[in-house]
């Protein structure tokens, strides 16, 4: 008797619940059908029921806040993104197309033929020093030479590096010469010599060896010799009033010579400031730095770059935008230095120093 009445119980309550849930189908259908939804038919609004939950948690999942970003491109070749393809990473923090006044390779071709600006190049994937000189039109040297590198050192990528156009006088060794005599002929300076060739410690030529004197003069023509001015960088567009005298008195100790530059001399520690407004893209405070020692250069919106040389320290960092007149370092006399002063260039503009 009691498994009759226990059994009834259960048909009473699965009778009184499907009862239940097919009035409130009724009820639920009849709602959507007197709202103008019967076009659509009551199943298929049964069946946006069951996915409502799914696609509001997809739409939560994928909002404009935490839709994932694209990925740069990874083209090996830099060359390829001229035009607006490419990019590149600089010190994490900055976008920068493969075609652009800093931060990047600025118009590799046709800066490569006539190039007075300086560029910093971010080492990828695959670069080597002999890739990356092709692309700039430079020497291995000259990358080496200026970034305190040696010919065997590995590059890694995310490393940057500084590629300078340098100026210097090419040569051919003689029966005769000795680096000395060379140094002292270009008045360029040993060490320089030595460590931009990569030659032997002793500083030791062979007869017919080409080597480049960095910031060599000579108008001279003769057997072994090309001419070239003395300085190079010069005869651009003159910016009267743009700059300011980047210390304050002084004198200028040596007139325009290297790459467009001036030696404005004062006493070691002397505030040095920025000759205009613009952006930092280079601050070296430790190494030779292909002679220049301590520097700094700054990139102005007029399309020209200045550079302090020889500078005891350097108090901004490479990012930072400097107004007019702020002090970016202190004069010194590291690198390729006789006395305290600082080594000014203009690239892009005549110097108006």
């Amino acid at each position: 008797m009691q498994k009759r009445w226990n059994g009834f119980k259960t048909h009473l309550v699965t009778t009184t619940a499907l009862k239940g849930l097919l009035t409130f189908v009724a009820i639920f259908g009849l709602f959507f059908i007197n709202s103008g939804t019967a076009e659509a038919g009551f199943l298929s609004a049964l069946k946006n029921i069951f996915v409502f939950n799914t696609k509001a948690q997809e739409a939560f999942v994928l909002n404009a806040q935490n839709i994932p970003l694209l990925d740069a491109p990874t083209n090996i070749d830099p060359l390829a993104g001229i035009g607006g393809g490419d990019i590149t990473i600089v010190q994490n923090n900055a976008l920068l197309p493969v075609s652009g006044p800093m931060g990047s390779l600025a118009d590799v071709e046709s800066e490569s033929k006539s190039r007075d600006q300086i560029a910093i190049y971010v080492v990828r994937e695959k670069d080597n020093l002999s890739s990356i000189a092709r692309m700039f039109g430079v020497s291995v040297n000259t990358i080496v030479w200026a970034n305190d590198l040696r010919r065997n050192d590995l590059i890694t990528p995310g490393q940057t590096l500084v590629i300078l156009p340098v100026s210097g006088v090419q040569y051919e060794v003689r029966a005769g010469d000795t680096i000395k005599s060379v140094a002292k002929q270009f008045k360029g300076d040993v060490d320089e010599i030595i460590s931009f060739n990569d030659l032997p410690i002793d500083g030791k030529l062979a007869v017919g060896q080409t080597i480049v004197i960095p910031n060599g003069e000579s108008y001279a023509v003769s057997s072994g010799v090309y001419s070239q001015n003395p300085y190079r960088g010069g005869g651009g567009p003159s910016y009267n009033g743009y700059y300011i005298r980047p210390i304050s008195g002084g004198r200028k100790s040596q007139g325009i010579h290297g790459y467009n530059g001036v030696d404005l001399a004062t006493y070691c520690g002397s505030p040095v400031f920025a000759a205009a407004s613009g952006d930092v893209i280079i601050r070296r405070a430790s190494g030779w730095n292909g002679g220049y020692g301590f520097y700094a250069v700054v990139s102005h919106p007029n399309g020209t770059q200045t550079l302090y040389a020889h500078l005891k320290s350097i108090i901004v960092q490479s990012g930072w935008h400097v107004a007019q007149g702020q002090v970016i370092g202190y004069v010194g006399s590291t690198g390729n230095s006789t006395g305290c002063h600082v080594h000014v260039e203009v690239r892009g503009a005549n110097n108006p120093w």
